[in-house]
């Protein structure tokens, strides 16, 4: 929102409260404090990392209720923030929409108080790449960025996080670009996009949404957000994105992989080029070669193809985007190659939490690979991996909580042609399975299309387990 809207929308004198005190909640705390609120905290939990954050929030005057919810102080709050962990069928929110109280998303507030231009990244699979390659563009051309939002602690912090940056630095940043997932975005209504970003639109999150359908609409809500000032970069190869966009407001890019968009991007001669007909620097333009690119995956072309458009859509010129674009580093948990052991490649593709982003990271491989395949149940079909799996796959170790239908699909989908191993056990005990497996020149590829879950904290606390696997393996 602009600075006017942000400052009319202050928190100063206002009763805010508080449901879900994990890191996201803990920030919108420390913002609506800042911003001189009353602050009411709550969580169903009182676990130990919960009770600690609540003890930091007390001390800075907020009041907070652990292992059960007080409706009455919720429902007598000016502003009501949920978490994005709070699932939308929870009891509480059961019984504050009964009440008829209202709520906003956790980055919906946030965004109350950030003056600078937003650039809002969402999609199935590839945001995170796509929003920290946009920030990390951006700032190579000398644009000052915040980036935050659904990215992960270690590259960027929740938006309120990112507000409370803006207020003790006094002044905003040139830009702000937020990751937001479909959990962050239901609730949200206010912000509105200076560029929007998605990257494609799939199946995930069944464990929380009674459908597919129910799913892409929290993904709509970025469209609704938007007005005639925004510029969307769509997905030209997604059909999906192309008909949700269909008819929103404002100037539309297309990236394609498969074809010319123009205005857009896409590949040609090797190289990654941009069309963008209705600007002064105008016809079709190299911008970097495919080979500059250290992101592996045919995937990370599509999300280094979204990150041009963005880059050009915020007024920013390409010159420096080639070098910029071969500076970038791939993220951790992201098909990190963790090295070799015995003659067997480790590759670490945690982030791949669902069916269609283990797909891509299959597809960006070429030896044969052993897969670790499991996890958290989503309730995703892991039969439709198959397609992927065909001619790549030697061997599948299925483990964790999904563990026994992982296995019971792959093998009903492949025919037996593929190796499939059932481990009950631990986290570890499937990825020594996998190495046993493995043998010199294949791929030991943790791509799960699971959450983490069922073990872990998150993907990334699964990544690192793999990788300290990895670095135990090669003593």
């Amino acid at each position: 929102m602009g600075a006017e809207s942000a400052a009319r929308r202050g928190a100063g004198n206002e009763r805010v409260a508080i449901i879900g005190l994990g890191v996201s909640g803990e920030a919108a705390a420390r913002l609506a404090l800042l911003k001189g609120a009353e602050v009411h905290v709550t969580d169903a939990k009182s676990e130990p990392a919960a009770a600690a954050r609540g003890d930091l929030l007390r001390e800075r005057g907020a009041e907070i209720r652990l292992g059960g919810h007080d409706l009455d102080a919720i429902a007598a709050a000016d502003t009501v923030v949920v978490s994005p962990g709070i699932p939308p069928g929870a009891p509480v929110l059961a019984a504050l929409r009964a009440r008829g109280v209202a709520w906003v998303s956790e980055p919906d507030f946030a965004c109350r108080f950030i003056a600078s231009p937003l650039t809002v990244v969402t999609g199935t699979n590839g945001k995170t790449t796509t929003a920290t390659l946009s920030a990390h563009l951006l700032r190579e051309a000398g644009v000052e960025v915040s980036l935050g939002g659904n990215v992960g602690e270690e590259i960027g912090p929740p938006a309120s996080q990112v507000a409370v940056a803006e207020h003790e630095a006094g002044c905003p940043a040139d830009r702000v670009v937020l990751e937001l997932s479909s959990f962050q975005l239901a609730d949200t209504t206010e912000m509105i996009p200076d560029v929007g970003i998605m990257t494609n639109l799939g199946v995930d999150h069944l464990e929380r949404y009674g459908s597919v359908e129910e799913y892409h609409r929290d993904k709509r809500r970025l469209f609704e957000l938007g007005d005639e000032t925004t510029t969307w970069v769509l997905n030209g190869d997604d059909e999906a994105v192309t008909e949700m966009a269909e008819g929103v407001p404002g100037t539309h890019l297309r990236f394609s992989l498969e074809s010319t968009p123009s205005p857009g991007s896409y590949l040609a001669d090797g190289h990654l080029t941009v069309d963008l007909e209705e600007r002064a620097d105008s016809g079709a333009r190299r911008v970097a070669a495919i080979s500059d690119l250290r992101l592996p995956g045919r995937h990370n072309l599509a999300n280094a193809l979204a990150a041009i458009l963005a880059t050009a859509a915020a007024g920013v010129p390409l010159d420096s985007a080639a070098r910029a674009l071969g500076s970038f580093v791939p993220l951790p948990h992201c098909l990190e190659s963790l090295g070799s052991v015995s003659g067997v490649r480790w590759v670490n593709d945690s982030k791949a939490t669902n069916v269609a982003a283990a797909a891509s990271s299959l597809e960006s491989l070429a030896s044969p690979v052993v897969l670790l395949l499991g996890g958290a149940d989503k309730g995703e079909d892991f039969r439709a991996l198959a397609p992927a799996m065909r001619g790549r796959v030697r061997a599948v170790v299925a483990y964790g909580a999904a563990g026994e239908r992982v296995a019971a699909e792959v093998e009903a989908a492949t025919g037996g042609r593929i190796e499939v191993r059932r481990v009950v056990g631990t986290f570890a005990e499937a990825v020594s399975e996998g190495a046993r497996v493995a043998v010199p020149g294949e791929t030991l590829l943790l791509a799960p299309a699971c959450s983490s879950f069922d073990a872990f904290a998150s993907y990334r606390d699964r990544g690192e387990a793999f990788r300290a696997l990895a670095e135990a393996a090669r003593r």
